[in-house]
């Protein structure tokens, strides 16, 4: 294995992850704002669920989002 080759793809593939993770939390939080399902005061329970199959990599990170 190539270590530089797979740090680089790593650090890649979570550049994408986290760009698109906080753009699609934002719109959601938004929506949710606008139509009336949230106040906007909440603190909102997040999962995110990482898994590489063919690794056996199955890894869930749990936190908390404050809208206010």
């Amino acid at each position: 294995m190539n270590d530089e080759a797979f740090n680089m793809s790593l650090r890649k593939f979570l550049k994408v992850v986290g760009v698109t993770a906080q753009q699609e939390m934002e719109r959601a939080g938004r929506e949710a704002v606008a139509d009336g399902r949230l106040k906007g005061t909440e603190t909102l329970t997040a999962k995110v669920v990482l898994s590489i199959e063919e690794a056996g990599l199955n890894h869930t990170v749990d936190g908390k989002i404050a809208l206010s």
